[in-house]
This record gives C-alpha cells, sequence and structure tokens, in this order.
C-alpha cells in the first residue's frame, strides 16, 4: 500500500530528519542541527513538511525576508532519495506558497548554485506550472564564502513571478 503525502507545518521533533533529509541530498548545505531545530519552530508558519505517514519524506524551509516582504525566500529544498522524480518538489514548493507565513507574497525567490541541475529545473519548472517568468542573477560570488569550507560555488538568484493571487 502506498501511504498518502501530507503537507503540514514542522514541529521541534521534525528537525533531526529535516537534517538528515538535507544532508542525504547530496546538494544542500549542511547546517547545524541547531539551524533545523530553530526552522522547525521559530520559522514553522513558513516551513512546508511532506510526510508517508509519520515518516517526513521532503521539506521546504523558507522564510519572508524583513527588507523584502513581497518575497517568500526559499532557504532549502530536500526531496527524499526514494520520491525523487516524483513531482513532490513542486508540490512541495506550491504548499510552501500556501503556508500562514508565506500568504499574499508577491514572489518566490531562492539561491541556487548553478551546478545543482535538480533545483534550477525545479524552480524553472514551478515557474512555467504558474505561467510567471524566471529571472536569475548571480547574488553571491564564490569569493564571499570562507575558504576554510573549500571552493564554493556562487549562488545564483531566482526571482519567480509575479505570483497569482491567493
Amino acid at each position: 500500500m502506498v501511504d498518502l503525502i501530507t503537507f503540514r507545518a514542522p514541529a521541534a521533533d521534525d528537525a533531526a530528519d529535516l537534517w538528515r533529509l538535507a544532508r542525504d541530498s547530496g546538494s544542500l548545505d549542511l547546517n547545524s542541527p541547531y539551524a533545523y531545530l530553530l526552522w522547525c519552530t521559530d520559522f514553522a508558519d513558513s516551513t512546508v513538511v511532506a510526510s508517508a505517514g509519520t515518516e517526513p519524506i521532503g521539506f521546504v524551509g523558507g522564510h519572508r525576508p524583513p527588507n523584502d516582504p513581497d518575497c517568500a525566500f526559499v532557504w532549502q529544498v530536500a526531496v527524499a532519495p526514494s520520491q525523487r522524480g516524483s513531482g513532490l518538489g513542486r508540490r512541495l514548493l506550491l504548499a510552501f506558497l500556501a503556508r500562514p507565513g508565506n500568504r499574499g507574497a508577491t514572489w518566490l525567490t531562492a539561491t541556487v548554485t548553478p551546478s545543482n541541475a535538480a533545483s534550477l529545473a525545479l524552480f524553472r519548472g514551478t515557474a512555467r506550472h504558474l505561467g510567471v517568468r524566471c529571472e536569475e542573477r548571480e547574488r553571491f560570488p564564490a569569493e564571499v564564502f570562507p575558504a576554510e569550507v573549500g571552493a564554493h560555488e556562487p549562488e545564483i538568484a531566482l526571482r519567480i513571478g509575479p505570483l497569482p493571487p491567493d
């Protein structure tokens, strides 16, 4: 039997699972477990978890930047390896936009490294699905990242919208 996928707000006890999903993604910058705990509590109104039964299988963490409140900024998207290619990423982004903290946003924004083809395809495909444009420009050049973490690609800013009304 296939478990029904549900989309819900995160809770503190989801943080370890979200950290593992990010770790197992193979392409995301892994943050401290504490950062995921904050995302599951302090940013719960603008974060969404997808679960199959009781198991988290994906999430989108994000927020409304104080200096750009018309935007819903995606911090990270992670989908369990078993769910890749199923359309879950797009469903997560749409559920993310429907979260109370993101309702009314005019733009969906994110940053992605140029080599993360899956994320670029997800965001570009979501823009096409919504019938809006996806603007791209470099936001963070590689040299602003600490040398101690090794070579880091630049981060490309994606700006999708204007979004259709809720």
